[in-house]
């Protein structure tokens, strides 16, 4: 039995994914985690999408003890580094000039995706000179003052103790269902000088909402916002950070939708090797900072610059790997709807695009259960949406067809299982 008193001692209680998995973790690999009790568990968590190839991936662990065994730099603050040469150059090569965004300049901003958000907003009020940031319903785009005004969760906004200001909410691409326009909502809002919504810096947008409910926008929802962000003068940021590094198949999850976002926030899987890295990148015209103007101890990590590069040339020099993305998350999606039909015709369905892929519960309290259920028999898998009823698939990208089979097994049985008890709950 798993002793946690150490941690519930001196942890804060502010801790949250260790309750949904209360076993202590030792070792991973690939797809599958293990305890110090050596009990193994498919991985379809993946820290929230951060490690999109996988724990300890061969090939950027021997990257990455090269470097440490050659006595590289582990920490330089915006220094220059022959790591952060190899990053750029790569990232430059095998992502943005092959899809258009030669132009494009990459702002190292910090560890994590809402620093990367937070220097997004104050790059586009400083050079629009306006505050005013429009998000949408169900986005989350971190737990900062300025990440968290742009985040609808009321959860997470509720800790803030301070006013969260200087954002408009809009509501998202299918948020009133598939028959409303709500790009025509936004335009008929901005073109009224009386709506009462000030003239704004941004819009910033998730094509795929991950924590918000696996909610996904259609490519002609997307052209139209870009098209609207050009009308009205604002800059179009697409929050990348969760969807981005292969998710949704593509490299950026926009990629096949014809538009061009002004600036994008990544961070989670960049490093892909779970080592804290964000970036922002920007239209060359936009990076009008001053030098320092915006700052950060931590945006010089070296051992990041190192796993990214090796991702990037292992994983994205060719199509290979994302036709893999692809074909397997046309598999975890049929696999899920043969659960939602079996088990719940007309309370379940399934949500998202590529590997960031779901099943839709009646209610949170069924889609924690079922979470539960799996664990008990060897599933990590955890819930979101705006009432935490999603079953939500984060796993590593790099998972095999046959981890994949045995984890839809799992989760078959424990929707089986939790749908049954609610059915005579019901009756009884």
């Amino acid at each position: 039995m798993n002793n946690f008193e150490q941690f519930e001692k001196n942890e804060s209680d502010i801790r949250s994914y260790c309750r949904s998995f209360p076993v202590i973790f030792n070792q991973a690999q690939g797809a599958e985690l293990v305890t110090t009790e050596g009990k193994r568990y498919i991985d379809f968590l993946a820290g929230a999408g951060t490690l999109n190839y996988g724990h300890n991936h061969p090939v950027l662990k021997k990257a990455l003890i090269q470097y440490l065994e050659e006595d590289g730099i582990t920490h330089g603050l915006d220094m220059y580094s022959a790591a952060k040469e190899r990053f750029l150059e790569t990232f430059n090569r095998v992502i943005l000039e092959p899809r258009g965004f030669a132009n494009y300049k990459i702002q190292f901003s910090g560890p994590t995706g809402a620093n990367a958000v937070e220097a997004a907003l104050k790059l586009a009020r400083k050079v629009t000179g306006r505050s005013n940031i429009i998000s949408f319903t169900n986005g989350f785009h971190g737990c900062t003052i300025g990440a968290l005004a742009a985040t609808g969760n009321g959860h997470h906004r509720g800790a803030a103790g301070v006013p969260l200001t200087d954002v408009s909410r809009m509501p998202y691409a299918n948020y009133f269902g598939d028959n409303v326009n709500t790009i025509s909502m936004m335009d008929k809002l901005l073109s009224d000088p009386s709506s009462g919504i000030d003239k704004p810096a941004a819009v910033i947008v998730e094509v795929v909402q991950g924590e918000g409910g696996l909610n996904a926008a259609s490519a002609e929802w997307m052209r139209k916002l870009e098209k609207l962000c050009r009308k009205h003068e604002m800059l179009l940021i697409a929050d990348d950070i969760q969807a981005g590094c292969g998710r949704t198949g593509t490299f950026f999850s926009f990629e096949e939708m014809g538009i061009k976002p002004d600036i994008i926030t990544m961070s989670k899987s960049l490093s892909g090797f779970g080592l804290p890295f964000a970036i922002v990148i920007m239209r060359n015209e936009l990076d009008q900072w001053e030098p320092g103007e915006h700052n950060g101890t931590f945006r010089g990590n070296n051992h990041a610059f190192v796993t990214a590069a090796a991702a990037l040339e292992h994983f994205w020099t060719n199509d290979e790997f994302a036709k893999s993305v692809q074909a397997k998350g046309k598999l975890i999606k049929e696999r899920m709807q043969k659960i939602a039909r079996k088990h719940g015709p007309d309370s379940l369905f399934v949500k998202g695009r590529g590997m960031m892929v779901g099943i839709s519960c009646p209610n949170g309290e069924i889609a924690s259960a079922i979470c539960k259920e799996a664990f008990a028999n060897g599933l990590v898998i955890e819930t979101s949406g705006n009432h935490s009823q999603v079953v939500k698939c984060l796993c590593p990208l790099t998972i095999t067809d046959e981890q994949i089979d045995k984890a839809l097994t799992i989760l078959d049985a424990a929707f089986a299982k939790v749908m049954a008890e609610d059915i005579a709950n019901q009756a009884s």
